[in-house]
């Protein structure tokens, strides 16, 4: 599938000259990042909150406690959304009118699953933690089956999905650009500072080659 079809759930109507439902570029965005703003409804409630996730192909990985209101309430409604934005820039303009970001962002929509294979499970809390630092999850304490039963997993399969990009600069109007106001873009960039290591480890654990290769890939 080389592009998402449109419908009314995922149609980009505001900004649609910035939309795109091509596969690979949101895909590209999802691999891109670790948190999503995840909603939901709870007792009526509209409610918002960012999640860390992991991706497996079209599939999404959620997890938290067994009592997880969030995770509860998406699997009685079985549909459920999530957007992923990363911030790219600020766009300063000559009005304040036409200020704006410089974005990537996805929105998706799928039909959540609980996850009761143990496998399955594993493997989604695996993709979870290496979407967070790669190569991460061989480097720990295996899960117990205490742990393991005492976590909630849902799988969301990707039914559709749009994305929006903007990576402009100042658009003004034509007769503010003789203006004297400075214009133009601030690039944003998530970077890693240096590791610190747990006070409590002994001297012999030293910081292991995976975290000092993100660290050099993502410290500029």
């Amino acid at each position: 599938m080389e592009s998402y079809s449109t419908s009314e759930l995922n149609k980009v109507i505001r900004g649609s000259n910035r939309a795109t439902y091509d596969t690979k570029t949101i895909h590209t965005i999802i691999d891109a990042g670790f948190i999503g703003h995840v909603s939901y409804v709870f007792e009526g409630t509209p409610i918002c909150i960012p999640m860390a996730y992991g991706k497996i192909g079209d599939k999404i990985y959620l997890h938290g406690s067994l009592k997880n209101r969030m995770l509860s309430s998406i699997l009685e409604n079985e549909q459920m959304s999530m957007t992923i934005m990363h911030l790219d820039g600020l766009v300063l303009a000559r009005s304040g009118f036409h200020h704006s970001v410089n974005y990537r962002s996805v929105t998706l929509f799928g039909k959540a699953t609980k996850v009761e294979d143990d496998k399955l499970k594993t493997e989604a809390l695996k993709c979870v933690i290496d979407q967070m630092i790669p190569n991460r999850w061989d480097s720990l304490r295996p899960m117990t089956e205490k742990e393991l039963n005492a976590t909630l997993v849902i799988e969301i399969a990707i039914e559709t999905a749009s994305a929006k990009v903007r990576a402009d600069g100042a658009i003004d109007e034509k007769s503010d650009l003789e203006l004297p106001v400075w214009a133009g873009v601030i690039p944003i960039k998530q970077v890693a500072k240096a590791p610190i290591s747990d006070q409590l480890l002994e001297d012999t654990v030293q910081i292991p080659a995976h975290v000092k290769d993100y660290y050099v890939k993502n410290k500029n």
